[in-house]
């Protein structure tokens, strides 16, 4: 039940969670309570910007006058949806910001997922169905109402005005002589409920099978109530959906098709400080372009989605949304659709037929002529280090805007960014132990951890020991063998001796005598750093072989051996 604060919409994204036992195990961890080992303490995680962050917080709760402040539980000893409410008060910087906001922004922050809304004055045909396929796939749903004057004013049929719900069922009954599509919603207040047709005691429930009747039909005063879709759409004004896919656009034959995810995260590229290109000087946009490909034969009714999320800095929590989109085009730069909103997150599904497009993010003020955008190409003529190619935001996002970073930070971001295709994916991922090798050779203040100077080295090493990977894989198979590795080896500019060779397979190989992209890049590396320092010990000389009385003389063969 809704406490004093105003984060009605932060309620019906936790109501609909509860629905979801998948997502509510990611946000609420087990394994904590009150019994064994108590110390006063819990955490949640919620996803923030591509990644799940852990909150901590104490089990003291505010309170006023013997009441809560906060959502209170119907129970006297049931405390998770107030301590949740503390960490999520905490993670948006107090309870203060939780007094108003987006039911929207709540729900991505709760699942990590893609969430759309529609508007329920402007529905899509198919509504219906998607709310069927909404609820059919586990999605996570609520609804708002529009206020002309003032929030929380509660009308003579119920429905409150300036306020978040609860979408938790939608279903198709039979009913007289056909079907009835009806929503069930529920009220965060915890009471208060919609008094018109299929409300708890209307009388278009007697026209229902008892036994369907007795299935869906609850009849006390929590706050939860069916209505018709017809009404639903006249007293709500949006809809909101969210799931990790968008499984609601699922339906009819299509319910069982599975869906493609690409994900980039990468820094707006400016030609102003604030963020905007300045369209009026005749200077295109330069922000990033991402290309996507629609497969041939792709019978969903809805086969693209796209959604663009703003992140402001650390230290502007209080910045306003830019007002931001994105285009798509496609032959001779020409803008096939665009969208645009004044939101932390934008999200649009679309209908595209077969071929090669591009998306580009902008903000309003970017726009300019669209004769200015590039045409897209096929994504194997764009160079890989092309691609989400701002270390500096990559460095960022996984050292949690901190100045450096340490192994496991780095064994993350080597994992999610460099190996996300499929040919550098094959070879295994990097262990912690390669990670803590990596970050030894390149840290220059031998500290344990990165700095973005540092890291900007390493980022441009990566690209080019990916870019001789896929030179040197002739047949593509996401593994170089003997004769493959000493090919790479070569372009990297360096020679081996056999016998060297053959170690180095040993090492850094599998039982076959592969050696996939994760070894290669420590392999390389290594033996890059390794050259270095024989050829400062001795005068010149590119040529590397093994003996026992050399082994002993470079000071950092044990380390570059492990």
């Amino acid at each position: 039940m809704q406490g004093e604060i105003g984060d009605c919409w932060m309620l019906a994204a936790l109501g609909s969670l509860t629905l979801q036992k998948q997502f509510l195990e990611n946000v609420l961890p087990k394994d904590q309570g009150f019994q064994d080992n108590y110390a006063g303490i819990f955490h949640f995680r919620f996803w923030q910007y591509g990644e799940w962050v852990d909150v901590v917080i104490d089990d003291q709760l505010p309170i006023l006058n013997g009441a809560y402040l906060s959502v209170h539980p119907r129970t006297s000893n049931e405390f998770w949806p107030s301590l949740l409410e503390k960490a999520y008060a905490k993670l948006r910087g107090s309870y203060q910001s939780l007094h108003g906001g987006y039911l929207s922004d709540a729900l991505v922050d709760f699942t990590g997922g893609v969430q759309v809304q529609f508007s329920l004055k402007d529905p899509p045909p198919d509504l219906e169905e998607i709310l069927k396929a909404a609820d059919r796939s586990q999605c996570l749903m609520g609804c708002s109402t529009s206020a002309q004057l003032k929030r929380n004013i509660e009308l003579r049929n119920g429905i409150v005005q300036g306020h978040a719900y609860t979408v938790t069922g939608a279903v198709k009954i039979p009913y007289k002589n056909g079907w009835k599509h009806i929503i069930r919603i529920w009220n965060p207040w915890g009471h208060g409920e919609w008094k018109g047709p299929w409300s708890d005691n209307s009388p278009q429930w007697d026209h229902v099978e008892p036994q369907c009747r007795e299935a869906l039909l609850r009849n006390k005063d929590d706050g939860e109530f069916w209505m018709s879709c017809e009404n639903f759409q006249e007293q709500f004004s949006w809809l909101y959906i969210c799931n990790s896919t968008p499984t609601f656009l699922d339906f009819g034959d299509q319910q069982y098709t599975t869906w493609s995810t690409d994900r980039h995260i990468n820094l707006w590229s400016p030609a102003l400080p604030t963020g905007r290109s300045n369209s009026s000087s005749g200077e295109a946009p330069r922000n990033p372009l991402y290309i996507f490909q629609v497969p041939d034969h792709d019978p969903k009714p809805y086969n693209v989605l796209i959604s663009l999320m703003q992140k402001h800095a650390e230290d502007t929590r209080d910045a306003k949304n830019l007002k931001i989109g994105f285009f798509i085009t496609k032959d001779n730069s020409r803008v096939l659709k665009q969208t645009f909103s004044l939101a932390r997150d934008v999200t649009c599904y679309f209908t595209l037929r077969p071929g090669t497009y591009a998306v580009v993010p902008a903000s309003t003020e970017d726009q300019g002529s669209s004769n200015s955008l590039p045409s897209p190409v096929p994504p194997m003529d764009v160079p890989r280090q092309n691609e989400d190619s701002s270390y500096k935001a990559v460095f960022l996002r996984y050292a949690k805007q901190g100045s450096d970073m340490d192994a496991l930070q780095l064994q993350q971001l080597l994992n999610e960014v460099i190996l996300r295709d499929e040919m550098t994916s094959l070879g295994g991922r990097f262990s912690f132990d390669s990670c803590r090798g990596i970050l030894a050779l390149m840290d220059l203040h031998s500290n344990g951890r990165l700095t973005l100077q540092e890291f900007r080295s390493l980022w441009q090493i990566l690209a080019e020991y990916t870019d001789i990977f896929s030179k040197a894989d002739r047949n593509r198979s996401g593994f170089l063998d003997v004769s493959e590795l000493k090919s790479a080896i070569q372009m990297a500019g360096l020679a081996v001796s056999e016998q060297l060779l053959r170690l180095l397979v040993l090492r850094y190989g599998d039982t076959a005598g592969r050696v996939g992209f994760s070894d290669f890049v420590c392999c390389l590396l290594r033996l890059k750093t390794m050259t270095r320092a024989f050829q400062n010990l001795a005068e010149g000389g590119s040529q590397i072989s093994v003996t026992s009385a050399e082994m002993p003389a470079c000071p950092c063969w044990k380390h570059c051996s492990k």
